[in-house]
């Protein structure tokens, strides 16, 4: 038996008549009785008895019913399931970020998701790049949000942002225009790590120029860097995300020379991403364009891509 062959079958022992199993399918009487024949013709056997009751079922369509039954209750767990998937009911969007977006961008754009997906749930974790492409490779996460730098080949990197880094002082400095990466070695640069994406860029530029910071500090996490230049161990530079947290505690200059940083979404490249996920891609894009565009009145103007 065919499928429509079975939906007919399931429908009129529903109804007990023709018209009736018509009106249940949604279809005329002459299309439903086309049907049955057609299945009848193909089983060799009647599955009901024409009455002036109505229709009723053989022995032979009663050994079946079990089965048909079965099938119907399996085929409406399906058009359940689909009715869920297209309105995200029950899904679960893994979510990846760099610690530094985790405050300033991911959790306005997570407020924002769940007004429009209130029923997908999303699972956060922050962590550093190489941590995050692990994540991804091995199928715990969906995709992530990360500064920008080569990733494997099994990953597809989307780019979103561009912008460059900007210095951190006390409030108290004296300083009001761009500083020069040799004024911030003078005065306690605090260093991020050499394998760190955006800690790359300031090492290279500082080799280029034969620099070498007064302390030999280096930290890992941006905040720590804004955290420590506010408690007066030094200055500091650290991405427009980062910043952005620290106005009106420090002062947030252009830095002379300058220091790019890119900001990409990373996901695996033979996997589509479902209508949850992306949805929630394209939230947090324009979250990103809307901070953008506030950095933008603070300190510098940002490239976006």
């Amino acid at each position: 038996m065919r499928l429509r062959h079975i939906e007919v079958f399931q429908a009129i022992v529903q109804t007990g008549t023709i018209s009736g199993a018509a009106r249940l399918l949604n279809v005329s009487q002459p299309n439903v009785s086309r049907v049955l024949n057609h299945a009848e013709q193909q089983l060799g056997f009647a599955l009901f008895e024409r009455r002036a009751q109505g229709m009723v079922v053989t022995a032979e369509g009663r050994r079946l019913l079990p089965e048909v039954d079965e099938i119907c209750q399996r085929l409406q767990a399906i058009n359940l399931l689909t009715e869920q998937l297209r309105s995200g009911e029950g899904q679960t969007v893994r979510l990846g970020a760099a610690h530094a977006f985790g405050q300033m961008v991911l959790a306005p754009a997570l407020v924002a998701y769940h007004q429009q997906a209130a029923s997908v749930n999303v699972e956060l974790v922050t962590e550093h790049f190489g941590a995050l492409c692990q994540s991804i490779l091995n199928d715990e996460l969906d995709f992530a949000l990360a500064f920008g730098q080569q990733v494997p080949g099994e990953l597809l990197a989307e780019p979103l942002f561009q912008s460059s880094m900007v210095a951190l002082l006390p409030l108290n400095s004296r300083q009001n225009g761009p500083v020069t990466l040799q004024w911030l070695c003078q005065n306690n640069l605090l260093m991020m790590q050499t394998q760190d994406p955006l800690g790359r860029v300031l090492h290279r530029a500082l080799r280029d120029k034969a620099l070498q910071p007064a302390v030999s500090l280096s930290i890992k996490t941006y905040s720590v860097i804004a955290d420590m230049t506010l408690a007066g161990g030094g200055v500091g530079v650290v991405d427009l995300f980062t910043a952005c947290r620290y106005v009106g505690q420090l002062k947030i200059l252009p830095i002379a020379q300058p220091l790019p940083f890119e900001v990409m979404l990373i996901s695996r490249r033979d996997r589509p991403q479902s209508q949850s996920a992306l949805q929630l891609k394209q939230v947090i894009r324009q979250k990103l364009w809307d901070i953008a565009r506030q950095c933008e009145t603070l300190f510098l103007t940002p490239a976006l891509v």
